[in-house]
């Protein structure tokens, strides 16, 4: 037959109880005995049972107010009682619980030994046997409708110990167990288990006071500061939060560094590891760590700074619980920021295609954003990156202000920024290239614009003056639509056709000629307009030397047969390289 099965106990237990309601003729047995039995029995409700136990000199009756008080403990309910007799085992009367009815016949065959019994009704039924020294006194009988967590099984193990304890008392009083030693015997027993009852008593409470006061934390709001203001107040040690990188987002307490120390990319990641590999908070030199990984993910770290390794299993209990608080703060701050994000990215891409004026201003104000005022549109490149979250961060860093933040959004490998502030000069180009550890991007800024619907024309200028700085002699930096002077004509929204014929009109002859005999004519002409007629600079732009150039230049006045000394050639004749390389993108 099989027995009941050993459980770990351990004085930190969770302070779960369901409140259970005593009948009234049970409540009025047990004042009989001078207890009322509480709605909800606790390690302290044990310790006012067992005088009651102790002080009752039947043991049928000792038997009768343990049932009483099992439906106290937790949802449960005392079936029956046994006493052992010369016969076997004999139904302890006066006790109806209203539950299915106990064969006696199965009792019989547990054979002394603890173990679970038949119920048509409930899910667990088992026999806890009441023992002493010299073998069984009786049982009783509790079902559930699941079976007893940790403190459930704690509660229940020691209603039973001290109701055997009682019994056993009662046998002592007889003549044939009037033993003085097996009395001190029974009662070091009984001190011993009201000494661990207050034990758990008082770590109840003071599991107690860490629950309620991360509670009231939580119901003000949360936050960072008040985690590590509630963590310090309950250790009495300072507490810090970090975020996976190691950079110190709050801390609580004296000693606070200052500077404070940065660890090199390397050194965190090995701690963070060294962290990870353990179940719970993990001593590092003189601090407690406690990873914030609710989903897996690495949001902080939650630590104590203990040089004195005074900690205890109480202080270890409370980091524990103020990182599960600061893992659904920091959650919770992350979804509201990805929403918040999404919000943005879908108010400026409809802006950006065009929307209505009405919803652009009322959707703005309700992601925090100001779109009454004037904005410009700044779109960036870089070649050799993607439109990432590093690439757009990088960008939303540089363009941000103390002031404002912009809006923000990803096209194709650009990332398009509407923002209040207008980029001074190359200073948003210089903090990018420092974020991404490369100077080659280039940015476009448009001209300013009052208005939602302005922004889908700011964006095509944006989109120009780029296009224009990518196909300049200097391809990297900042070109604002502003200064583009004759190119601001040269784009989108111009007869093709016309331009077409123009392109014609003036590099006909030297396009042909490129093509027939694979040449250069055209982006050489282009490359010296560039350079201002520069030979040294167009020969270096073009790597060739500076014959070649001289060569080259000679062959472009016979073919075309165009004076490149008259000014208003000279003039056509740029123009039509621009826009044969800008607008046409090197072809006719």
């Amino acid at each position: 037959m099989a027995s009941h099965p050993s459980r770990r106990l351990s004085p930190q237990v969770s302070e779960e109880t369901a409140t259970r309601h005593t009948s009234p003729s049970n409540a009025a047995s047990s004042e009989r005995h001078g207890l009322r039995p509480p709605a909800a029995l606790d390690p302290h409700g044990l310790l006012v049972l067992s005088q009651a136990l102790f002080s009752c000199a039947e043991q049928s009756e000792i038997v009768r107010l343990a049932m009483r008080h099992v439906s106290a403990l937790g949802p449960y309910c005392a079936e029956a009682g046994y006493l052992s007799t010369n016969d076997g085992l004999s139904r302890v009367p006066g006790h109806d619980a209203g539950a299915p009815t106990v064969d006696d016949a199965g009792m019989m065959e547990l054979g002394e030994a603890d173990g679970s019994v038949a119920s048509p009704e409930r899910s667990w039924n088992w026999a806890f046997g009441l023992r002493e020294a010299g073998g069984l006194l009786g049982y009783i009988v509790v079902s559930s409708p699941s079976e007893p967590d940790e403190r459930g099984d704690f509660l229940l193990s020691t209603l039973v110990g001290l109701t055997s304890a009682a019994l056993s008392l009662t046998v002592m009083r007889t003549p044939r167990h009037d033993n003085a030693a097996e009395l001190d015997r029974l009662r070091t027993e009984r001190d011993t288990a009201l000494r661990q009852l207050d034990a758990v008593r008082s770590e109840l409470h003071r599991q107690k006071t860490v629950h309620e006061t991360l509670a009231r934390v939580a119901a003000r709001g949360g936050g960072e500061d008040a985690i590590t203001q509630a963590l310090y107040e309950l250790t009495g040690l300072s507490a810090l939060i970090e975020d996976r990188f190691g950079n110190l987002r709050s801390w609580a307490g004296p000693d606070r560094p200052v500077p404070y120390p940065v660890r090199s990319a390397t050194s965190q990641e090995e701690m963070l590891s060294q962290v990870a590999r353990e179940a719970g908070p993990v001593r590092i030199k003189d601090r407690l760590i406690a990873l914030v990984r609710p989903r897996g993910d690495i949001l902080g770290v939650l630590a104590i700074e203990d040089p004195g390794s005074t900690a205890d299993e109480h202080t270890m209990f409370t980091l524990d619980h103020a990182q599960r608080s600061l893992a659904q703060e920091l959650v919770h701050m992350r979804e509201l920021t990805e929403v918040e994000m999404q919000l943005r990215r879908q108010l400026i891409d409809d802006l950006l295609e065009g929307t209505d004026e009405t919803s652009a201003y009322a959707r703005a104000e309700a992601v925090g954003h100001d779109l009454r005022r004037p904005h410009y549109v700044v779109v960036v490149h870089w070649p050799g990156t993607a439109a990432n979250n590093v690439f757009t961060r990088a960008v939303q860093q540089a363009t941000a202000t103390a002031a404002t933040r912009p809006l923000i959004t990803r096209r194709g490998d650009r990332v398009v920024v509407l923002t209040e502030a207008k980029p001074d000069d190359d200073a948003v180009h210089s903090a990018v290239a420092h974020e991404l550890g490369t100077p080659g991007g280039a940015i476009g800024v448009s001209t300013r614009c009052d208005s939602p619907e302005g922004i889908p024309r700011c964006y095509q200028e944006a989109l120009r003056a780029l296009e224009v700085r990518q196909n300049s002699r200097e391809r990297s930096g900042t070109t604002f639509f502003d200064d583009l002077g004759l190119y601001r004509i040269l784009g989108p929204g111009n007869d093709l056709g016309e331009l077409e014929g123009f392109v014609r009109e003036w590099l006909g002859q030297l396009i042909d000629y490129d093509a027939e005999h694979e040449s250069e004519l055209v982006e050489t002409l282009s490359r010296y307009f560039d350079c201002g007629g520069n030979y040294d600079d167009a020969a270096a732009a073009l790597s060739v030397h500076r014959s070649t150039l001289r060569y080259r230049l000679q062959r472009i006045r016979e073919i075309s047969d165009r004076d490149l000394t008259d000014v208003d050639t000279r003039l056509n004749l740029q123009v039509a390289t621009r826009v044969w390389k800008i607008i046409l993108g090197g072809r006719h």
